[in-house]
């Protein structure tokens, strides 16, 4: 087959974070700077539909909490997520805490985080060689997310290859590949209409001939409605089985956050088709739906591993649940 190659625990009113020496300081105040960021518009959007719902209340009643399970429904929380928030903080809560929205905002937060703890975490990737595919439907942004996880391994020193499987479209091929040149990471393709798994098995003959420590596999955009393109999918993971069963392997969905709900549904049906490990949430910084991470977790039980943040390359964050908990409502 040929190719062209280019080259913590809630405890009380209080969430304990992760300890301060996890990271280091400089890390530390990069990374919040960017949480918050690109949670703002959510950030916002809750704390004051809160402060409307709380407006004016002299106790917290049952209309009280359906004003806020609306609010929490509205960031796109999704509707089982935000009943079940509500129900928790109504365990918890004091009948005068309508006057402390500080308090309420610290219960939701810490109900948040243990939500966000209860979701399946895929096995934490070792020294080995390691192979991405990145699916979602066209327009999530998948190659920019290409770029941003390429990126992060070469701050930390892994060498980076990519595969330009996305062979349905000439700008697909034509994005990675100036992806690629700008960030001086060798791109294997191959011309417009090709076979995507021929592509894919030329990646990883390349990047174990290489010693490549990270293969990102572009793939191309499918809707649930296009059989034939799932079926390539399932074609690209048996390439992928069978030549790196040796190498850590996983499959990340890139999500639009600014798509909220429709993202959920999106979701389940990647998941009829393929095993996900995970989600990279993107566009994050767009859109006041920041909540619907919250929906991923509860209601499809994914993991989100990564948030986009930004349209640079250093523009993502490793997924932080107790942190993000803490920047929605804090």
């Amino acid at each position: 087959m040929s190719s062209e190659n280019t080259e913590s625990a809630a405890t009380g009113d209080r969430l304990e974070l992760a300890p301060e020496a996890a990271f280091p300081a400089a890390e530390k105040k990069g990374f919040w700077k960017k949480l918050r960021r690109g949670l703002l518009m959510t950030h916002t959007e809750l704390i004051e539909r809160m402060d409307a719902a709380l407006d004016g209340r002299a106790v917290v009643d049952e209309e009280t909490l359906e004003f806020l399970e609306e609010s929490l429904i509205a960031c796109d929380l999704g509707v089982e997520t935000s009943l079940e928030l509500v129900e928790r903080v109504k365990e918890n809560v004091r009948p005068t805490d309508v006057k402390d929205l500080s308090r309420l905002r610290r219960i939701l937060t810490d109900e948040i985080a243990v939500l966000l703890d209860d979701a399946p975490q895929p096995p934490s990737l070792g020294p080995e060689p390691t192979v991405t595919l990145m699916v979602g439907v066209n327009g999530v942004g998948k190659t920019t997310c290409i770029a941003k996880l390429a990126h992060s391994d070469q701050l930390q020193g892994r060498s980076v290859l990519l595969a330009a499987g996305d062979t349905f479209r000439a700008a697909a091929i034509e994005q990675i590949a100036l992806w690629g040149e700008r960030l001086g990471v060798g791109v294997i393709r191959q011309r417009p209409g090709a076979d995507p798994a021929a592509v894919v098995f030329d990646a990883l003959q390349a990047a174990r001939a290489r010693r490549i420590d990270h293969l990102i596999v572009d793939t191309a955009g499918r809707l649930h409605n296009k059989s034939h393109l799932m079926a390539e999918l399932a074609k690209i993971r048996r390439i992928v089985d069978r030549e790196a069963a040796d190498w850590q392997r996983r499959t990340l969905l890139v999500l639009d956050a600014t798509t909220g709900q429709n993202a959920i549904a999106q979701a389940r049906e990647f998941m009829r088709v393929a095993a996900v490990d995970g989600v990279f949430l993107t566009k994050l910084d767009g859109t006041a739906k920041g909540g619907m991470a919250v929906a991923v977790a509860r209601d499809l039980r994914l993991p989100v591993l990564y948030l986009g943040v930004g349209e640079g390359t250093e523009d993502m964050v490793d997924f932080r649940p107790r942190e993000f908990a803490a920047a929605l409502f804090g």
